[in-house]
């Protein structure tokens, strides 16, 4: 089964209210829809983020698209490899990973769908029945936050998750209401890099008094050394996330001790195959691993949920993004929680990733993305 073409679609994502993070607010995102056709007649559906606007990564795909036409579909890691050093991507690998990841995905699901086995199983099958994941409070304030926080705690999501580094009164008075609501649930805070190390070893030992169960990227990437420093100096526990990408990443986080849990994207880490490789290195390492959220389409929380199924090392309250989308682009599978948790079943029957598209939903975020040309943030 070979490739015979490769197509890219940009795609701009509304989201259903702003999204308040460290720095910004966001109204929507980008991303690339990727479809690979073969001789066979299947076709492999994937995602790409992409930058705002989007046309850089797609420049990239196109570059090195043209390496993969003609090809076995099977030989995906001889494939992204090629891609990767031949395409000009030798000095920007975490750039390569976001570029690339959304194509291999693709890959895999034309490959499940040749094999009529569902993607999980061909990565080495289910070491969980089910993934658990967090809930995500949205909101301005602090009111917004903690009502939508008790919300999602009533839900039965185990973890939930905020962001913080919106200025020391704004974090304090958010992450105190919200752990109001939330009652003894467990609550991670994730400050996207936006303190320096005197910072937020200074923020962390003041939110410690909330008992978050770790504190995400406190400092700028890549930074390992700073997270080290940090780490040393506070007693809540510190995940990586923006300091991690490729599998060297997460080696240099275990080998320096500088955080207690990865929390990586297949996006982050260049595909599904990556992924593994990149948790089965934080766990010679002897740290767990969390699945991280990215602004995308069910396409990828999908995809995401195969891999999280084979991960030994998997946390709870893994990161889940679709929900914040006005839209959806899918209408299979139907990514319903029960208690916070997503089961197998609900890509166990599956071919490839089991993705069936909404046409019409993609046919309006591709004309989003042409009248707007990006999605912005303020």
């Amino acid at each position: 089964m070979r490739i015979t073409d490769i197509s890219l679609t940009p795609l701009a994502l509304a989201f259903r209210t702003p999204y308040h993070w460290a720095g910004r607010v966001d109204h929507g995102a980008t991303v690339i829809l990727i479809r690979v056709r073969t001789d066979t007649g299947i076709t492999g559906v994937g995602e790409s983020t992409a930058g705002m606007p989007a046309e850089g990564t797609l420049a990239a795909l196109l570059g090195v698209t043209p390496l993969f036409i003609g090809q076995s579909v099977h030989d995906v890691e001889r494939l992204i490899h090629r891609a990767r050093f031949l395409g000009s991507f030798n000095y920007t690998p975490w750039y390569a990973n976001l570029v690339l990841a959304g194509l291999e995905m693709a890959i895999w699901d034309a490959i499940g769908m040749a094999a009529g086995r569902p993607v999980y199983q061909l990565l080495g099958g289910a070491a969980h029945d089910s993934v658990d994941y967090f809930g995500f409070p949205q909101g301005d304030s602090a009111d917004e936050l903690a009502t939508h926080a008790r919300a999602l705690a009533e839900a039965g999501h185990s973890v939930i998750y905020m962001k913080v580094g919106r200025g020391e009164t704004t974090d304090l008075r958010n992450v105190a209401a919200v752990r109001e609501a939330i009652g003894h649930r467990r609550l991670r805070l994730d400050a996207n890099g936006a303190w320096s190390v005197p910072e937020a070893i200074h923020m962390i030992r003041r939110l410690a008094a909330f008992e978050p169960e770790w504190i995400e990227q406190p400092t700028a990437p890549p930074g390992i050394a700073a997270l080290r420093r940090v780490k040393e100096s506070v007693h809540v526990p510190i995940a990586a996330d923006q300091s991690v990408f490729t599998i060297d990443d997460v080696y240099e986080v275990c080998r320096q001790r500088a955080a207690d849990v990865i929390v990586l994207s297949p996006h982050e880490a260049g595909g599904l195959l990556a992924f593994r490789l990149a948790a089965a290195a934080a766990e010679a390492g002897g740290l767990p691993v969390c699945l991280h959220g990215q602004s995308v389409s069910g396409i990828s929380d999908t995809a995401q949920h195969h891999v999280g199924l084979t991960v030994p090392n998997l946390t709870a309250g893994n990161q889940i993004m679709h929900q914040l989308l006005a839209e959806d682009l899918i209408q299979r599978p139907r990514l319903t929680m029960d208690g916070g948790a997503m089961a197998e079943t609900v890509v166990a029957g599956a071919s490839g990733l089991g993705i069936d598209l909404d046409h019409d939903a993609v046919a309006r975020a591709e004309e989003r993305y042409r009248r707007d040309s990006r999605y912005h943030h303020s």
